[in-house]
Parts: C-alpha cells; sequence; structure tokens
C-alpha cells in the first residue's frame, strides 16, 4: 500500500468523523425537545452492566503511524449515584477488542482496549432521555485522555431496574481523534419503593365574595368603574375615567427688522423655531404673519417692504419644515403704525413682523 493509499484512506476517514458528530448532534436536538415529564422521584446509587460498541477509525496517529484501527466491542460495568430526579454520576469501566490493520504489511488483528472514567448526566425534565458529558481514559497503544458528549434513554421496568440505550462522541485531547460509542445495557437503582405514592389532595378554592369597593380611590365603585387605576390626580366621569377639557393655548411672534430691510436678524431664529414647534404640535394651527414699516420715505414702498418682510419669516418657517399652505403673509405698510412719534426709536419699534397663533389642546382636569 502507498502513500497515496494511505491519503486517500485518511479522507474518507475524515469524511466519516464529520458524519459521525452530525448524526449525535441531530439526535440530541431531536431528543431535548420531545423530552416528556416522568413522574417518579429517583434517588440513590445504582449498578449496572452494558455491552459496548466503540467506532474509532484511527488512521495514521502519531503514536500508531503505521495502522488502522477499526471498532472494538465488548462489555462493561458502571457505579453511580442519583441526585434528583434530573442529576445524576457514574464511574465506568470497559473492555474490548479493538481490531486492526497494518497499512503497510496489510496484517489484521485484535488488541486490547480498556476504556475508564468518569459521567456527569442531565435528565431532561426528570423523564427517560438524558445528556452525557464526561472524561476517560482509553488505553490501546498507550493510554490517552477524551472528552465524551451523549444523549442516552432510560426505560424504569421496575421502581429499581433500568435498561438504557447511550450514545456518544469521544474527542482526544492529545491527538485530536474522533470517535462515536454506543451502549446498550440494564442497571439496578437501590432504594426505591414499590409502594404508590400518596396522591396530592388539591388545594381548597376559596371563593371571594364580591364587596363594595373602591380599589383606586377614585369614589366609583369598582362594580361601575371602566378604568381601573386612574391617577388619585385626575378628575373622573360616572364611570372612573379621568375627565378632560378643552383649553386654548396661545403662542406670539415679534420680529424686528433693520432700516430699509427685509432679511430676518439671526437673533430671531429661536423665536421662529418655536412658532414652528408649535405648529408641529398643534397641526390645526395656522399663522398669518403681518408686516409693518416705519412712517420714513414712500408709502407705496413701505407697502411692499413690510410684505417682503412677512413673507421672509414665512420662509424661515418653512426652512423648520411648516408646510407653506398653513401660512399666510400680509403686509400693511406704515398703515398700523406702534409709535406714531417721528423718532429713530419710533421707527424701529415700527420695523416688525408680528404674528399671534392660537389652537386648543386637550388636558385633564385635576381633582
Amino acid at each position: 500500500m502507498g502513500w497515496d493509499d494511505l491519503a486517500e484512506n485518511f479522507n474518507c476517514e475524515n469524511g466519516k468523523e464529520t458524519m459521525k458528530l452530525k448524526s449525535l448532534t441531530m439526535a440530541i436536538a431531536l431528543a431535548a425537545t420531545s423530552a416528556s415529564t416522568f413522574a417518579a422521584e429517583k434517588e440513590g446509587f445504582y449498578i449496572g452492566v452494558f455491552g459496548d460498541y466503540y467506532d474509532a477509525s484511527w488512521i495514521a496517529t502519531d503514536y500508531s503511524p503505521n495502522v488502522r484501527t477499526g471498532y472494538a466491542t465488548g462489555f462493561g460495568a458502571e457505579i453511580g449515584y442519583r441526585f434528583s430526579d434530573y442529576w445524576s454520576a457514574r464511574l465506568e469501566y470497559a473492555d474490548g477488542n479493538i481490531d486492526t490493520e497494518h497499512l503497510i504489511t496489510g496484517d489484521k488483528y485484535d488488541m486490547d482496549m480498556d476504556r475508564y472514567g468518569i459521567d456527569m448526566l442531565h435528565h431532561f425534565s426528570g423523564g427517560p432521555f438524558y445528556g452525557v458529558l464526561g472524561l476517560k481514559e482509553i488505553d490501546v497503544y498507550e493510554k490517552s485522555t477524551f472528552a465524551n458528549i451523549g444523549l442516552g434513554y432510560q426505560h424504569f421496568v421496575t421502581e429499581g431496574l433500568s435498561v438504557n440505550f447511550e450514545t456518544s462522541y469521544y474527542r482526544g485531547l492529545e491527538f485530536s481523534e474522533s470517535d462515536l460509542n454506543a451502549k446498550f445495557g440494564v442497571s439496578y437503582l437501590f432504594g426505591q419503593s414499590s409502594e404508590p405514592a400518596a396522591p396530592v389532595e388539591p388545594a381548597p378554592v376559596v371563593v371571594q365574595e364580591p364587596t363594595d369597593s373602591d380599589s383606586d380611590n377614585d369614589g366609583v365603585l369598582d362594580a361601575d368603574d371602566q378604568c381601573a387605576n386612574t391617577p388619585m390626580t385626575d378628575a373622573v366621569d360616572a364611570t372612573g375615567c379621568t375627565l378632560y377639557e378643552e383649553k386654548p393655548v396661545t403662542i406670539s411672534l415679534l420680529v424686528s427688522f433693520a432700516h430699509d430691510s427685509a432679511a430676518v436678524p439671526q437673533r430671531y431664529f429661536d423665536d421662529i423655531a418655536e412658532v414652528a414647534t408649535f405648529m408641529k404640535e398643534n397641526t390645526d394651527a395656522t399663522v398669518v404673519l403681518e408686516g409693518h414699516a416705519s412712517a420714513v420715505g414712500d408709502a407705496e414702498y413701505n407697502m411692499t417692504l413690510s410684505k417682503k418682510r412677512a413673507d421672509d419669516v414665512a420662509d424661515e418657517l418653512i426652512k423648520d419644515g411648516i408646510s407653506e399652505d398653513r401660512i399666510s403673509t400680509v403686509g400693511y405698510g406704515e398703515e398700523r403704525l406702534k409709535n406714531e412719534a417721528n423718532t429713530l426709536e419710533a421707527h424701529a419699534e415700527n420695523r416688525r413682523v408680528e404674528a399671534q397663533l392660537t389652537s386648543t389642546q386637550r388636558v385633564k382636569v385635576m381633582r
């Protein structure tokens, strides 16, 4: 047999190991979802014996570079303790003969295989399915340490006597071998009573008599209260629900301008943004922006300038997210002077855009 044959065998065996792991993973997932509740309460020491099948399929390992190892069959014994319906632990020993083949000469022969170690078992929902996690020493060519994970099924024939089937995936911690093991055995759990458990008497049903109570203290009895747990601060109606009333809310805007200018000064941007926020919170609100001018200069020019000032404030509202169809503008020129004096201060006071918005909000009536 040449090195090409060895490589081909190695790839084949590698594929088998992958299939082993996939098969075991599928079995664990199926059993975990189908485990049913098991009524018995189990606790105590147990012993067992089992028949054992171990599929090694090692090929050209570090400690046996010219040998292919196949499967082993044999028998074993275990001793353990069942802590509760859900947990148990055991010590295990198995003795078997494993078939081997020399890759160079083709000779076939059997070798003795010993396996011993400890396992922790979790019984799903206290039922017949259980998971296994353990650590083992396996002695064939030399001693090697393996970790194992598996799944089993245990059926109690009597209170103490049971039969079980188990399969596990083994992984070498020193040489990375991947193996599969199957066991079928019987065990006996000591200290179990054959007397049936006393039936559990149902708790007496307490019937609550109806009372005239007011749990949320809103003045409406629970029998008539359609809104439970009303806040103590709220006034309520005859059904125990919070009372609301419509209240008008108002916001005003005043923007002043430089002489002969319609540019909105930056210091008013925050005031305009507050009006935009009000309009977003009160979607029924609209605004009329009224532009004004001072009495300096031509009256017709001032009328146009005042309208331009109102339009520029409207542009800022639109930038802040207000729809154009909710905004209207008008220019009054110098027709509505705020201060009729002929001073610089009066003229500055008259160069302005004004607006006042009113909406209605639904607010709670407080006690």
